[in-house]
């Protein structure tokens, strides 16, 4: 079917999204790590629209954006399929994918890059949130299914764990609670089981190096808030935040990447 070859970053839950559905598919593809603040001339050759990863070239044609990446991928590659058969099934698929990207990513992404109350305001949305799919997950289409996709990960398991991780790393980095299992019983237990999967634990950076990361940016984010208040050449933390997010790690969660 040609050759594959994935444009990424390592820390991007976009990136992910892709280099999983490739491993479930059982195809080979080169990699090639795009270092965000300077993107390279094929990475703006090939996404000239929003400049940004991941990017799929199969047989040196362009597919962008994770999503329609993931759509492609199951398309030309019908075996082992991530998209329900059904037209409800896949329908509803969509929907709460739509949700993943619309709701609960700006959520978790407003949790690391706010403070004080606006903080407490983005932790309260990201609870509304994990609400709704709690209750998709019980009584909803999801009832009864050990993955969004049934027995197997599939297209909505892929969106929503490639991104959840973020939610225990920015627990510990910025000391709030947004996964609590007491409250959010099934979908603690289907992260867990998603997290469990080896084709899961092959992709998704290890934990401590993800902290690290994520420290680094917050302090950062910190260091151009502090030069805000102090003088007029520094930017802005709102423009600093932005800046950041549209770059590196919270576009990892908040739609900020493809």
């Amino acid at each position: 079917m040609g050759a594959l070859k994935l444009i990424g970053s390592w820390a991007d839950s976009h990136t992910h999204r892709v280099q999983l559905a490739l491993k479930i598919k059982g195809l080979e593809f080169d990699y090639q790590e795009e270092d965000l603040l300077n993107p390279s001339p094929e990475l703006l050759l090939h996404n000239p629209v929003y400049k940004k990863v991941p990017v799929l070239l199969h047989n040196d044609r362009a597919i962008v954006e994770s999503v329609v990446i993931l759509h492609y991928i199951d398309d030309t590659w019908p075996d082992h399929p991530i998209m329900p058969t059904a037209p409800f099934d896949r329908a509803i698929s969509r929907f709460w994918c739509h949700f993943a990207e619309d709701k609960l990513a700006p959520a978790v992404g407003a949790v690391f890059s706010s403070y004080g109350e606006g903080q407490k305001a983005a932790v309260d949305q990201v609870h509304e949130n994990l609400k709704l799919l709690e209750c998709e997950l019980k009584d909803g289409a999801f009832k009864g299914k050990r993955f969004f996709g049934g027995d197997q990960i599939g297209l909505l398991d892929i969106v929503l764990g490639c991104g959840s991780y973020w939610l225990a790393v920015f627990e510990e980095v910025m000391e709030v609670k947004l996964v609590d299992p007491e409250a959010f019983p099934v979908f603690h237990a289907w992260l867990r089981e998603f997290e469990a999967q080896t084709q899961v634990k092959e992709t998704i950076p290890a934990i401590d190096k993800l902290l690290e990361y994520a420290r680094e940016i917050r302090q950062m984010m910190l260091s151009l808030s502090n030069g805000a208040a102090g003088g007029d050449s520094a930017p802005p933390a709102a423009a600093a935040g932005t800046s950041i997010n549209n770059n590196i790690a919270v576009d990892a969660v908040d739609g900020g990447s493809g």
